[in-house]
C-alpha cells in the first residue's frame, strides 16, 4: 500500500476551502503571520546591544532560577513513582528487576522529563510572560517605550524567547538526571530492587540517540512556551479582564502545540 499524496492532499485542501473550516483556517494563518511580524520585529534595529543583554540575563535568571524549584520537585517525584509503578506491574518472576531501571531511564529521557515538564512550565513561564507584557500593554507602557524610540520587540519579546529556548533545555536536562536518581531513592527505601540492580538496568542498552531525541523535543517546545504567551501578551487589547483570559488562552494554546509537537517529533524522528 503506497503513499496516497494526491488523497492527503485533497484532503488538507478540502479543509482549506470547506465552508465550515475557512474562518478558522484564516485566524490561525492571522496569528500565524502576526508572528512571524513580531519575531522579524525583534531581530531588528536592536541599538543597544548591552542594555538588552541585560536584559536577556535577568530572563534567563528569572525562567531558569525561577523555574528550578517546581521542576526540582515533579521530577524527584515522577522518579519515585515510575520506579513504585513498574515494581507493581512487573510481577513476573521470569523478568529480572534490573528492567525497572531500564524502564525509568528510557521512560524519563523520551517522555515523562521533556513533556509534562515542559507543561508545566507552559503555565508557570507562559502566564508569567503573557500577563506581565499584557500589564505592560494595558498600562501603555509599551506605547510609552515606542514613543521613546525603543524596538519594544527587541527589548521586552525577544530576551523572553531566547532565554527560554536556553534555559528550558538545561532545565529539561537537570529533570533527567533528578528523576532518574528519585528512581534510585525510591527503589533503595522501598526495597524494591538493589543498588546494583538499578545501575545494571540503568546502564544496560543506553541510546544515546534518545537523549538527542529529547533536547530536540526540549528546544521545540521552549519556543513554543515562550513565543505563543509572548504574542497573546503583546497584543492584548482592552483592560485587566483580558490579560487574564489572554493569559488562559496562552497557556492552552501552548499545552495543546506541545501534545502535537510531540506526537509530530515522534513520528519523524522514532
Amino acid at each position: 500500500m503506497g503513499f496516497d499524496f494526491f488523497g492527503i492532499w485533497n484532503f488538507l485542501f478540502g479543509i482549506f476551502v470547506s465552508p465550515t473550516f475557512a474562518p478558522v483556517m484564516k485566524r490561525f494563518f492571522g496569528h500565524f503571520g502576526k508572528i512571524v511580524l513580531m519575531v522579524w520585529g525583534g531581530f531588528s534595529k536592536p541599538e543597544n546591544l548591552k542594555v538588552y543583554w541585560i536584559e536577556f540575563m535577568e530572563q534567563c535568571m528569572d525562567i531558569g532560577i525561577g523555574s528550578l524549584p517546581i521542576v526540582v520537585i515533579i521530577s524527584l517525584f515522577m522518579g519515585m513513582v515510575m520506579t513504585v509503578q513498574f515494581a507493581y506491574q512487573l510481577i513476573s518472576p521470569l523478568i529480572p528487576k534490573s528492567v525497572i531501571g531500564t524502564l525509568v531511564r528510557d521512560s524519563t529521557i523520551i517522555e515523562f522529563s521533556p513533556t509534562l515538564v515542559c507543561i508545566v512550565l507552559a503555565g508557570v513561564i507562559g502566564s508569567k510572560i503573557a500577563s506581565e507584557l499584557g500589564n505592560m500593554r494595558v498600562s501603555e507602557q509599551i506605547d510609552a517605550l515606542e514613543i521613546m524610540g525603543i524596538n519594544t520587540r527587541t527589548y521586552l519579546v525577544m530576551p523572553k524567547i531566547l532565554a527560554g529556548m536556553i534555559m528550558i533545555p538545561c532545565l529539561i536536562i537537570i529533570s533527567i538526571a533528578i528523576s532518574i536518581w528519585g528512581g534510585y531513592l525510591a527503589g533503595m527505601f522501598s526495597n524494591i530492587l538493589t543498588r546494583q540492580q538499578f545501575f545494571l538496568g540503568l546502564t544496560t542498552g543506553f541510546n544515546s540517540y534518545n537523549l538527542f531525541f529529547a533536547i530536540i523535543k526540549a528546544f521545540t517546545f521552549s519556543f513554543f512556551i515562550t513565543i505563543i504567551p509572548a504574542y497573546y501578551g503583546y497584543n492584548v487589547e482592552g483592560g485587566a479582564l483580558e490579560i487574564g483570559r489572554s493569559s488562559t488562552k496562552a497557556v492552552v494554546l501552548t499545552c495543546v502545540m506541545i501534545l502535537c509537537a510531540d506526537y509530530g517529533l515522534s513520528i519523524l524522528l522514532l
